[in-house]
């Protein structure tokens, strides 16, 4: 009879090094797909819009493919530069670089091949200004956002928000080969968007914020701050996004599209207030969260749509 070594029995099986599908979907999990999916889609009516109607299949492809992968190059470097908070709060426990599932080594190897991947994708596949673009938004998340504001500041998602709105300057540019100001009201709605969108997150895991010392605003402000500042940006998101009728040409479609969106946005910021102000145990402050998911995607189909439309310009 074999004898049966205790130290084995006390320490249990050996580990097994992952397979590959594990492996393959940490690092997937590295890029944030589920951040990228918004980005993107934001992109393709932004191109139509720029187009004025269906572009080339094949730039819109090359697009979203160079798009991604310049998504994936600044979220697994916001990770690699992250992994120390990510374990700290249970949002982010289970990401791979907190689990151990990727080495901080190999994050940011993978961070910085998908950031060269992208530029020259972009480069020979769209153009240099589309390229430029996405170089400008990876650094600016990595290194303005992740590094310089997200731990020193409240106001860190308002600017750091940017790098957020930076696809739809990229998808016009990838069409045009330039900038115009139908792009800088588009990249104005995902900017003023942003903080009505991302403070009721915070709201929900404010604990996780503060056990990280991340300063978002609602770690370091009240409740009722908190939603003043919500409803303030709400109003600003409503009217920047019917700036876009005149500037970008735009239909009684979209422009109706707008307005009913912009009016349940309102309504669900100003029903967070009430909740806030009536002192509610449970302020559900993911009703506004996932709404504006809802509120962005809708808003932008009608982008895409309004240019096939045989309608005239509303103004």
């Amino acid at each position: 009879m074999t004898a049966v070594d205790p130290r084995a029995t006390a320490l249990g099986p050996p580990n097994r090094a992952p397979g590959v599908r594990a492996t393959v979907l940490a690092y997937v999990a590295l890029t944030k797909p589920r951040i990228i999916e918004l980005l993107l889609v934001t992109t393709v009516p932004t191109m139509m819009l720029a187009a004025d109607g269906v572009p080339s299949l094949w730039l819109v492809l090359a697009t979203l493919v160079g798009g991604t992968l310049a998504a994936g190059s600044a979220n697994t470097l916001n990770s690699f530069l992250d992994r120390d908070i990510d374990v700290l709060m249970k949002r982010t426990g289970r990401r791979p670089l907190a689990t151990g599932a990727v080495t901080p080594r190999a994050a940011l190897v993978f961070g910085l091949v998908l950031g060269l991947a992208s530029l020259v994708w972009m480069w020979v596949f769209v153009n240099p200004l589309s390229t430029w673009l996405s170089l400008l938004a990876i650094l600016f998340y990595v290194l303005v956002y992740t590094m310089a504001l997200k731990r020193r500041t409240p106001q860190n998602i308002v600017w750091g928000g940017a790098a957020g709105c930076m696809p739809v300057l990229i998808g016009w540019a990838a069409v045009t080969g330039s900038l115009a100001w139908p792009a800088v009201v588009l990249f104005a709605i995902i900017f003023f968007w942003t903080p009505p969108h991302y403070w009721p997150l915070s709201l929900r895991f404010r604990s996780d914020y503060a056990a990280a010392r991340v300063p978002m605003l609602p770690v370091v402000s009240s409740d009722a701050v908190v939603a003043r500042q919500i409803v303030a940006y709400s109003w600003v998101l409503v009217a920047v996004s019917l700036v876009l009728v005149p500037v970008g040409g735009m239909t009684a479609v979209y422009a109706v599209a707008a307005a009913l969106l912009g009016a349940v946005f309102l309504v669900e910021a100003y029903r967070l207030r009430g909740r806030v102000r009536a002192g509610a145990a449970d302020l559900r402050p993911m009703r506004l969260f996932h709404f504006s998911i809802t509120y962005l995607t809708l808003l932008f189909v009608a982008v895409a749509v309004d240019p096939l439309l045989p309608l005239p310009a509303l103004l």
